[in-house]
């Protein structure tokens, strides 16, 4: 499961059906609660008798609101394996070892035979600082190296959220694009009918209240992905502390000249 969804395209077309999915349910449920699952149906999907549904700018808020899902699921299952690697026992955890360079080969070793994914913050700091040690026989160097190991996945991480943070521009971008285009559009339609005729008021009002639906959707989903990858975001730095961490305690500090 993690391995799939750890692939983009996979995850993007997931995700994506997952919309289509989650705006024909959507449908079906709103539409048999009568007259106030209307008001929610033309709220959130815009199936208004003037609109062309599915074809509509909420039905396109959600696919990429679904997509922007998919990344963040993906981002914490990369999280939860990066945490997963601190119950492997790559090193020793006792009080009483200490690592001499002579001691360093069976680590190595273990590490490389216990490792499932070589790519995880865990191995490869523990892969550096043992290489580190071993041509240098500093125990400074290799905690300078572990620090500056450690500011170099932090930027990593941010740049994996890049694909997301853009996620969360778009859809209000979008929903501000479609409450232009029905203002444009209810403006249109007042400038060709006689604006003195009851029926024609409110039509034109109708069709302003959906304009502004878009916007309201639009910022209540950004609003989630926001939260949840502020979330995730924190789970995966939280799991990079503590790989450092765990270098720090039983390897950098067992270190022995």
């Amino acid at each position: 499961m993690n391995g799939m969804i750890e692939k983009p395209w996979t995850v993007a077309i997931i995700s994506l059906v997952c919309g289509v999915i989650w705006i024909a349910l959507l449908y079906a449920v709103l539409g048999s609660m009568g007259d106030k699952g209307t008001f929610l149906s033309v709220v959130l999907l815009d199936t208004g008798e003037s609109t062309s549904f599915p074809f509509t700018i909420q039905s396109a808020m959600w696919l990429v609101f679904f997509f922007g899902l998919g990344e963040l699921l993906k981002r914490y299952f990369v999280a939860e394996k990066e945490a997963a690697e601190l119950q492997r026992g790559y090193l020793p955890e006792d009080e009483n070892t200490m690592l001499r360079v002579k001691d360093l080969p069976p680590v190595f070793k273990g590490l490389n035979e216990k490792v499932e994914d070589a790519s995880l913050f865990l191995p490869q700091m523990i892969h550096r600082i043992i290489l580190q040690f071993q041509s240098t026989k500093a125990v400074d160097q290799a905690h300078s190296l572990l620090t500056s190991t450690l500011n170099l996945h932090e930027h990593e991480i941010d740049l994996r959220y890049t694909t997301i943070r853009y996620v969360t521009w778009l859809i209000p971008t979008i929903g501000f694009i479609g409450t232009v285009i029905g203002i444009a559009m209810a403006l249109n339609y007042a400038g060709v009918n006689d604006m003195a005729n009851q029926s024609a008021l409110s039509e034109v009002t109708t069709r302003l209240g959906v304009a502004f639906n878009t916007t309201l959707v639009a910022l209540m989903q950004s609003a989630v992905l926001v939260f949840m990858m502020q979330m995730v975001q924190a789970r995966e730095e939280r799991a990079l502390n503590h790989s450092a961490q765990y270098c720090l305690d039983n390897l950098i500090n067992r270190l022995y000249v």
